[in-house]
């Protein structure tokens, strides 16, 4: 990828500052559709780096990079990451030839408009007939596109069994049709199947709603792009957690100088869900929530069963959370059709940006020095600051 700044070099050995002892790794990826390539690059080097999830939770996209992580052995998961991330750009191969941000604005949107009208391999294909020349109420009516490629893919390139009894335990999101209610199906509770990851991807109108036991689901960015909210409700009394949190769209960003910009803005302050905020909020609450802990324990014996001692014993939680947090950052061509832009080209820029991130983030100083937060939880930007 062409960069002022030179890749960072890949760690030799394991991260000086890995996972502790009685450390769970958590990996937590949003929904962004053909940004996903980033998630993919920061797992490579977190990989490399001896970060091996324990637990993965993902929206839409996300899910789909998290299945592919949990449903293979350490060995085959970038080649199945990989293989879906080709696969999807194989059609879109072109090139620049002047170079500029001019020309890469006009690649980037042609491969755009071509994977809108001719589908993206792997992944979805244009309905026929269209929605609109079938019966009223009829599956084909719902959406303009048809995701049996990506059941496909999902089939070959997951192994659910695994997935479902490996011990690595993986939640994703979706959106019920009729209700609007929020649901997150996790292995520890549902079997998972290619039908659950595809739910957690099926934005309307483009991609059609999944059927589940009877219901239908759409996917979960629809309600919050990110399932962080998810993990950090089951801190509890688990063991300690170093939360990677891979964000596709940035909640900061530049003033719109066109109608075109307004579109990319507002997709990304919708989709970006105030992770940051959230993640802020909960520092609060668990620092609360651990010295909630501290003061039951103070109690004497005759007050230990007293109503109000239980429930706050209940909300209480003595875990340690740090929580790393990565963006994938706009570029300077990109417009608001990148979530649907699967260019080859792009896609490896992703990738890569995204492997040399975390790469660059697991050096900075304070993560190499970090240590087991004493106020309960502890929050680093791994992003890199724009240039």
């Amino acid at each position: 990828m062409a960069s002022d700044t030179p890749p960072a070099a890949p760690l030799a050995v394991p991260d000086p500052a890995g996972p502790r002892p009685g450390e769970q790794t958590v990996l937590v990826l949003q929904g962004g559709g053909a940004l996903g390539a980033y998630q993919a690059g920061a797992y490579e080097a977190l990989a490399e780096t001896g970060y091996s999830p324990q637990w993965l939770a993902g929206i839409s996209i996300g899910a789909v990079n998290a299945a592919l992580i949990a449903g293979n052995p350490p060995e085959k998961r970038l080649p199945a990451l990989r293989s879906f991330w080709e696969t999807a750009s194989s059609s879109l191969m072109q090139q620049p030839i002047l170079g500029g941000d001019a020309e890469r604005r006009l690649l980037s949107q042609t491969a755009a408009w071509a994977g809108s009208l001719f589908g993206i391999p792997g992944f979805f294909r244009p309905r026929m007939p269209p929605p609109f020349a079938v019966w009223q109420g009829s599956k084909g009516a719902l959406s303009y596109y048809d995701t049996a490629p990506l059941r496909a893919s999902l089939e070959k390139l997951v192994d659910f069994d695994r997935l479902n009894n490996d011990g690595i335990r993986l939640s994703v999101g979706a959106v019920d049709l009729e209700t609007g209610n929020f649901t997150y199906f996790d292995s520890h509770h549902t079997r998972i199947g290619p039908e659950h990851i595809m739910a957690s991807g099926a934005l309307p109108p483009g991609l059609p709603p999944v059927e589940i036991e009877g219901r239908l689901y759409w996917d979960g960015g629809i309600v919050s792009n990110t399932p962080l909210n998810y993990v950090l409700e089951y801190t509890g009394d688990r063991s300690d957690m170093c939360i990677f949190q891979v964000d596709l769209f940035s909640a900061k960003g530049p003033m719109p100088e066109t109608i075109f910009d307004v579109a990319q803005r507002e997709k990304e302050i919708r989709y970006s869900s105030r992770t940051r905020l959230n993640t802020d909020q909960f520092r609060q609450t668990q620092t609360m929530r651990r010295a909630a802990r501290r003061l039951v324990q103070k109690l004497p014996p005759e007050l230990r069963d007293d109503p109000d001692a239980v429930s706050l014993e209940y909300w209480s939680c003595n875990a340690a959370i740090t929580i790393a947090h990565l963006i994938n950052r706009r570029r300077p061509f990109d417009t608001d059709s990148k979530d649907y832009e699967f260019s080859r080209l792009s896609m490896e820029e992703r990738w890569t940006a995204g492997r040399d991130d975390v790469r660059h983030g697991l050096q900075r100083k304070d993560w190499l020095e970090r240590k087991k937060p004493e106020a309960g939880v502890a929050i680093f930007d791994l992003t890199r600051a724009e240039s």
